[in-house]
């Protein structure tokens, strides 16, 4: 059979990616309930990681655990993914080893290097051009909140990164109504917001750039954001904090939203920069919720893939 990976929700199809929000479900409610059932004893995630975290990590870790198997950590001194081993080299050998890999990455490259040299499932734990489990755990979270997630207005300010892929890709496969405002130069990726805009097509959904933040954010049902300075981009943060202020997700800029509008951020949080503390503690914040999300979520994605 041939082996699945998760590399990018734009991948997905939408039945396949509601079969995993519904399997990240029933696995929460499980876990919940004490009573998680086994399903990968014997299974071992390899994880390569080129950035430092803390919700990937342990999330994984918890996962594999809470499924009967294990985690299997391999830190950026250890593998020098690329420099020290090349990457079909680091692929080919952990396939001998392991029954799944998961990579939180700089270059999209290296993950899809891996993924097609890996005989093993191979899952994007992050990568610069997009943060694919985080946007399932983030659609999971607007699903449980809301109900559903067709016709949900989701609207996303700041920095045309990532995690704005993955919401682009994952929202408009979804059938939601994306709108996103950026700063001029700081928009995303022109072939990412062609491809939601063919999927958003065909789900009913909408995928919309704008400028002004208070355009994106009225009635929205969601308001999302990011921080302003990525890891790899340090060298940008005093440009960054000069060009975002206006894009600050605060309560001023929360009050154009629906009155009931979720507050997501996908953490690290730079409080006082991208959001302010009133309201990523205030009473619409689902940013803890959120987080706990990403292990429910993965496990969906790990029973998916490695459950056979």
């Amino acid at each position: 059979m041939m082996k699945r990976d998760f590399l990018s929700l734009g991948d997905l199809s939408p039945d396949r990616l509601g079969s995993l929000l519904e399997l990240a479900i029933t696995l929460k409610r499980e876990w919940a309930d004490g009573n998680s059932a086994p399903r990968l004893v014997g299974k071992t995630l390899a994880m390569i990681f080129q950035k430092p975290s803390l919700r990937t990590r342990v999330s994984f870790e918890m996962a594999m655990g809470h499924l009967g198997g294990r985690a299997l950590y391999l830190s950026p001194q250890e593998i020098k993914l690329g420099q020290r081993e090349s990457v079909p080299d680091v692929a080919r050998v952990l396939s001998r080893y392991v029954d799944g890999i998961m990579a939180r990455v700089y270059a999209h490259a290296d993950v899809v290097a891996l993924s097609k040299w890996a005989s093993v499932p191979v899952i994007n734990g992050l990568s610069n051009y997009n943060h694919p489990c985080q946007g399932l755990a983030d659609l999971l979270t607007i699903g449980e909140k809301l109900g559903t997630l067709k016709g949900v207005k989701l609207a996303y300010v700041g920095d045309g990164n990532n995690t704005l892929h993955s919401l682009l890709l994952g929202g408009s496969r979804a059938g939601m109504q994306v709108v996103a405002a950026t700063p001029v130069g700081y928009e995303p990726l022109a072939q990412v917001v062609r491809r939601a805009q063919e999927i958003a097509k065909q789900t009913a959904g909408t995928v919309r750039l704008v400028r002004d933040p208070r355009e994106a954010v009225r009635r929205a049902d969601v308001v999302y954001t990011d921080a302003w300075t990525s890891m790899g981009q340090e060298k940008e943060a005093d440009e960054r904090r000069r060009v975002f202020p206006p894009y600050q997700l605060n309560a001023a800029l929360l009050a154009y939203a629906g009155a009931n509008a979720g507050v997501m951020h996908c953490l690290p949080a730079h409080r006082g920069e991208e959001i302010t503390d009133e309201v990523a503690d205030g009473p619409q914040s689902w940013l803890f919720d959120q987080a706990e999300n990403r292990m429910h979520a993965q496990k969906g994605i790990l029973v998916d893939l490695l459950e056979r």
